[in-house]
């Protein structure tokens, strides 16, 4: 019987969360609690790579994240940002999100779909900018790889890391279901729980490279997805919820 669901992610902020929706159709609990935090790089740290960041005519985005250091460097290093400096994200939602920091309509701003791909054949109209990449300690080399293969100029900025957070609140909280999103959960999940025993929880994890950790960590995966019949995550765990809930 699923009762209690804890999903290692903050909680949602829209009120028609499709999670909210679970737990009211099926009478379970579901508590948020973040299992990685991000820190971002010092100054000085950053200085040691040697990247000039106004040296760079345009820059990559691939996440919220990666915006507000990009702006959090720029102005501990006592930075302007110029007018003509051009912005390439992956997503529409991350190219709004610039308005945190720029006047939208006054920049030079471009955005894909939803692909890493789908944005390379934007920057392919403006094959002479030199990009500027900010990633995190730990980040897809797909990325760099496909930048380089289409000889793209540009260079890697690492301004932040993710790690582990103080999961210590949740010592003796017992879960049916513990929900994954990155490898850095399942590491969070053993740096805090060292001795964690699965036993009898049910463990889900999204995308196959959380799925990869799971695995890798020695831990049963009870719940994947996406796939093509449960492209998302509630959808996979209601249907758990309907097997197991009779």
């Amino acid at each position: 019987m699923i009762k209690k669901i804890l999903v290692s992610q903050p909680k949602p902020q829209n009120e028609k969360s499709p999670y909210f929706d679970l737990a009211k159709k099926y009478k379970v609990d579901i508590d948020f609690k973040p299992f990685t935090k991000v820190n971002g790089y010092d100054v000085r740290v950053f200085r040691t790579q040697k990247v000039n960041i106004l040296e760079h005519s345009a820059v990559i985005i691939t996440s919220k994240t990666a915006v507000d250091n990009y702006f959090r460097i720029a102005e501990e290093m006592r930075l302007t940002i110029p007018i003509s400096m051009k912005f390439f994200c992956v997503t529409e939602t991350i190219a709004y999100y610039l308005q945190k920091y720029i006047t939208y309509r006054k920049r030079k701003i471009f955005y894909s779909e939803k692909t890493f791909d789908q944005l390379l054949e934007i920057m392919a109209k403006h094959k002479n900018e030199r990009f500027l990449l900010p990633v995190a300690k730990v980040h897809k080399a797909t990325i760099t790889k496909k930048l380089r293969k289409e000889n793209f100029s540009f260079s890697k900025a690492i301004m932040f890391e993710t790690v582990s957070a103080d999961l210590s609140d949740l010592k003796d909280i017992y879960y049916d279901i513990i929900v994954f999103f990155s490898p850095a959960g399942i590491n969070s999940l053993f740096d805090n729980f060292p001795d964690f025993k699965q036993n009898g929880k049910i463990i889900a994890s999204l995308g196959k490279t959380t799925a990869n950790a799971v695995k890798k960590a020695g831990l049963r995966l009870d719940i994947n997805a996406p796939t093509k019949e449960f492209p998302s995550m509630t959808m996979a765990i209601e249907k758990f919820i309907k097997e197991h809930n009779k």
